[in-house]
């Protein structure tokens, strides 16, 4: 694929929920490397858009291009095994089980060892080994051995994500990373998060309702209002709208 063609397409999206329209005629496209966000009130839709995009719920018309493909509709499983990963607005993880394993057994799925009950020492060796990495990169490796439930706030959404980097997407969405953090939290999350788009070689989207992240983070910044795309650009482009200022940002922000 080309630097030119986009790594993700969205045309013409629209999800309706009884009379309720939720995503409506939604367009934009991802370029690879590219790392934006997507902002907008409550109830704008973004969550209903980002469960479209990763196969969690089916559009009622429109296309999603990933990669070449249109993957509108196809299972959650197939969307991931094609090189998309998603970490959610609240953590999707196995409490119950050490941090190590949460990110291991991603690890092993990656390497299509899960459904085998016999599997090979080499195996479990990597993906041991490519675990401890990612919680190396995540700076959690020193609670590996800890049940996911021991670990904060913020530190279960960043194993999350490590979950999502064991299965190497090449695009990776975001809902909402700082999301109950405190300011300092937020900080350090916005700088690690930076970090590892650069170091994974990822193109990453994500979902914020905290300003500075977005506009400390985001190279492009989308807004939806009631389901519709109402602009997009840069930081300072969408700081400037007076549109977005009205609708969401707030007048101080001009």
């Amino acid at each position: 694929m080309s630097q030119a063609t986009p790594l993700l397409e969205l045309d013409g999206l629209c999800k309706t929920f009884g009379g309720l329209t939720v995503t409506d005629q939604v367009s934009f496209s991802v370029m690879p490397g590219e790392i934006s966000a997507i902002i907008g009130p409550n109830g704008a839709g973004k969550t209903t858009l980002f469960n479209q995009i990763t196969g969690h719920l089916k559009p009622d018309r429109g296309r999603i291009v990933f990669n070449g493909q249109d993957v509108a509709g196809l299972p959650t499983q197939k969307i991931v095994a094609m090189g998309m990963g998603r970490a959610f607005q609240v953590a999707s993880i196995f409490l119950g089980e050490s941090v190590l394993d949460n990110v291991r057994v991603a690890c092993l799925s990656k390497l299509g060892q899960t459904r085998r009950p016999f599997r090979p020492v080499s195996e479990f060796k990597r993906a041991t080994t490519r675990g401890l990495e990612i919680l190396e990169s995540l700076g959690l490796a020193g609670y590996a051995a800890r049940q996911a439930h021991e670990l904060a706030h913020g530190d279960q959404k960043l194993l999350d994500i490590g979950i999502a980097l064991a299965l190497d997407p090449v695009l990776l969405l975001l809902d909402e990373p700082t999301s109950g953090m405190s300011p300092e939290e937020r900080h350090l999350t916005r700088d690690l998060v930076h970090k590892l788009w650069k170091d994974f070689n990822l193109t990453l989207l994500f979902i914020e309702h905290d300003m500075d992240t977005v506009f400390g983070l985001a190279q492009t910044v989308r807004v939806l209002q009631s389901g519709r795309l109402l602009a997009e650009g840069s930081p300072d482009e969408i700081r400037a709208n007076p549109e977005v200022i009205t609708a969401y940002l707030g007048e101080e922000v001009a």
